[in-house]
């Protein structure tokens, strides 16, 4: 998940357990548990594996062989990417049937570790501080426990293993080179998750309905004036006044042009201006993020905000240039998968183990792309460290975040059930 931030919170409650689940009857849904029990120690040592060689963007060598050996012998159809070093494996059922895809993240962070494990980072400055670790060695699970029912497998089913999340559009660049039709037919339906190392307790699986995550752009605004002398600036035409103006105006926009319900978030992180104190520079530049939860406003937010820009500088005289680049759009689960995922954690793990997002994560994730061109679900699974408490865990993305291997039980199955469940529809 590229840039999450700590702050979704969660209502108390989930559905309730729902019997005769279709397609994923009780005792199956028992023995898949109990196989993902009895995997759990070779797919953390996996999990172990990838954390301390963490490698970055959409060029992952080492990353894409150790899921090659680990996907070796299981009787898949493996391709590698062209232009990224992606893993793409079709299971295909002994029945017939349509296709689903599963997706794991493979990339890590330019973070420095400082989680404490005993598997820490091996390369300076990299790490797996979004749990993507966890992700690929799950979805090597989900594999292994599908191909193990391959007679009742009723269609096929795409691993998407896939690098550059962390921004740089990896799975825009998997859907340009056809993994959506790898098995010969475009799948019915997509399913993905995210551990999380805080927000809520380990074991737990939450999402919500539309939309989950938000859709994240950036903005740079250089503010075009005149330098001069810091004692005289009559004869100036100072950038920094207009800049932060700029700023105080952008958080009015929100507030004034949007809905309260269907909230625009617009945080400038960065200002350069000048280069001491006494000098005038004849720019400035200002960076933010935009964070917004539907296309509505996805839509129009570049015009707006450029408006607002242009019309500040202007009634000082000066001028400015707005460079307002998309990033990842929003993430929208379709209802229906949100009710199928929510029937098997609660059927397989208990109503315990199913929590209703009360609100969308202002994340942003590249599942988005495929989601918005097949329907399915994104999932968050609760990785939080045994003992530690959900509200003040170090959170995904931090150096000391720390992930929960217990997640890969939960994870591998819960995506093996989505699978199972889907094709046995038809």
């Amino acid at each position: 998940m590229t840039d999450p931030t700590p702050h979704a919170t969660t209502a108390p409650h989930g559905p309730g357990a729902v019997p005769g689940l279709p397609g994923l009857p009780a005792d199956a849904r028992v023995a898949l548990l109990a196989d993902a029990r009895a995997q759990h120690a070779e797919i953390v040592a996996l999990r172990h594996a990838l954390h301390r060689v963490p490698e970055i963007g959409l060029h992952l060598p080492q990353t894409q062989r150790l899921v090659l050996d680990a996907l070796d012998g299981l009787d898949l159809e493996v391709t590698t990417g062209d232009g990224l070093t992606s893993v793409v494996a079709v299971l295909r059922g002994d029945l017939p049937g349509p296709a689903v895809l599963l997706r794991g993240d493979m990339d890590a962070l330019p973070v420095t570790e400082d989680s404490g494990e005993p598997f820490t980072s091996e390369h300076p400055g990299v790490m797996h501080a979004c749990g993507h670790d966890l992700h690929t060695a799950g979805l090597v699970g989900a594999a292994r426990l599908l191909a193990a029912r391959r007679d009742r497998l009723a269609g096929s089913v795409v691993l998407m293993f896939q690098p550059g999340e962390e921004g740089d559009h990896g799975a825009r660049h998997m859907i340009d080179e056809g993994v959506l039709d790898a098995a010969g037919e475009r799948v019915v339906a997509a399913y993905g998750l995210h551990v999380l190392s805080a927000l809520v307790p380990g074991g737990v699986v939450t999402t919500r309905p539309g939309t989950m995550l938000a859709a994240a752009d950036t903005v740079a605004v250089t503010v075009h004036g005149r330098g001069g002398h810091g004692s005289m600036p009559h004869l100036a035409a100072d950038p920094v006044p207009v800049a932060a103006e700029i700023v105080l105006a952008l958080q009015s926009m929100v507030t004034r042009q949007f809905d309260v319900f269907d909230p625009v978030v617009v945080t400038v992180g960065h200002i350069t201006a000048g280069t001491t104190d006494n000098v005038i520079g004849s720019s400035a530049l200002l960076e933010a993020t935009v964070r917004t939860f539907s296309e509505a406003a996805h839509g129009v937010v570049p015009d707006r905000i450029t408006r607002v820009c242009e019309g500040v500088a202007a009634a000082h005289g000066l001028t400015v240039t707005v460079d307002y680049r998309r990033g990842y759009p929003v993430t929208v689960n379709r209802a229906e998968e949100v009710d199928r995922a929510s029937r098997l954690v609660t059927g397989m793990l208990g109503e315990h183990a199913w929590v209703d997002a009360a609100q969308p994560l202002p994340g942003a994730e590249d599942f988005s792309y495929v989601l918005q061109q097949v329907p399915g679900v994104y999932l968050g699974v609760g990785a939080t460290p045994r003992g530690a408490d959900p509200r003040t865990a170090a959170y995904n993305h931090s150096a000391q975040a720390r992930f929960d291997d217990d997640a890969l039980v939960t994870g591998p199955a819960v995506l093996a059930a989505l699978a199972l469940d889907r094709l046995a529809q038809g």
